[in-house]
């Protein structure tokens, strides 16, 4: 069976693909810090005989053996919790990602980073390309997470380039779905929490920027297909879901699920955040067969219903 490093395999993204391949029989060895990761994600997975787990901070060191694979997901991911560990965030970027490719460079295995759709900044170009450099402000707040992402790709394209590692590189939209920690700080954890205790939603700017949401299930299964088709070395690809909303849209759409009131308390925009975001997925469609399957309102209903059950209320 095949073997597998999952770094961040206690994070959001990280528990569900670490399920997706124990249930396919492979071998996972999931490794984490718990800076941003939760403990409870690594015990829905301790008793399966195919699943070792190493607390372990990837900037000091990683988990030596032999893997056919290395996906590497471990980084701070939302605004909250980056501007809350800004260093912490640069490091697991640049050194952590180097420690990994070295792994991936002595063992022959495939390394796939997760990147994301922040590496294109405030987007002048709409829906964002592969092949677009992005509009990124390199010394603003969120510089931390977006250079951070950009060297980290740097890096691992100079191993592909000149140690001939087997690399690939998914630019992840924004994703959600059960698992998503309630105090996350992204959209819908946010308003998800707040209509269910009964204040009002809140909204940075006037609501009118947009974002794209993809249910974790489609996530999962492109960055499984990106990891593990043959022919992909050197790749850069989008994965997300082009169907974009306004945060007001969604904003409205929670309320309307669970029932409650609309009531909307309206914040300054924080600096650098992106007005537009929509991934162009033509690529991931073509090498991967790849697009997602799971409608917005379906996948938000399913989201919000874990999230009452983790917010204990109703």
């Amino acid at each position: 069976m095949p073997r597998v490093l999952v770094a961040g395999s206690a994070g959001f993204i990280g528990t569900h693909l670490t399920g997706y391949l124990l249930d396919l029989g492979w071998e996972v060895v999931g490794v984490d810090n718990f800076s941003t990761g939760k403990p409870e994600n690594v015990e829905r997975y301790r008793q399966r005989p195919n699943f070792t787990f190493y607390e372990m901070d990837i900037t000091q060191e990683v988990p030596e053996g032999d893997y056919d694979y290395i996906v590497n997901l471990a980084s701070p991911a939302s605004p909250k919790k980056y501007l809350s560990l800004p260093v912490d965030t640069m490091l697991v970027n640049s050194i952590g990602v180097k420690n990994l490719l070295d792994l991936a460079k002595e063992t022959g295995a495939t390394f796939l980073l997760a990147s994301t759709s922040e590496v294109y900044g405030d987007p002048l170009v709409h829906p964002q390309p592969e092949d677009y450099w992005g509009n990124v402000n390199p010394v603003g707040p969120r510089s931390v997470y977006d250079e951070g992402k950009r060297f980290a790709e740097a890096i691992t394209m100079a191993y592909y380039r000149y140690d001939r590692v087997p690399v690939r590189i998914a630019r992840i939209f924004n994703t959600y779905g059960p698992f998503m920690d309630v105090a996350d700080g992204r959209i819908i954890p946010n308003f998800a929490y707040q209509a269910l205790t009964g204040q009002p939603l809140t909204i940075y700017g006037d609501g009118s920027q947009t974002r794209s949401f993809c249910y974790v299930s489609d996530m999962v299964e492109g960055l499984f297909r990106l990891l593990t088709y043959e022919g992909l070395d050197g790749e850069v690809v989008n994965l997300g879901n082009p169907d974009e909303r306004t945060v007001l849209d969604v904003a409205r759409l929670v309320v309307k699920i669970y029932g409650v009131p609309e009531s909307f308390t309206f914040l300054p925009l924080p600096q650098d955040d992106p007005k537009r975001r929509k991934p162009d997925i033509t690529k991931a469609k073509r090498l991967l067969k790849w697009e997602p399957k799971v409608p917005f309102e379906k996948g938000l209903r399913r989201t919000l219903e874990w999230y009452k059950e983790v917010v204990n209320v109703g």
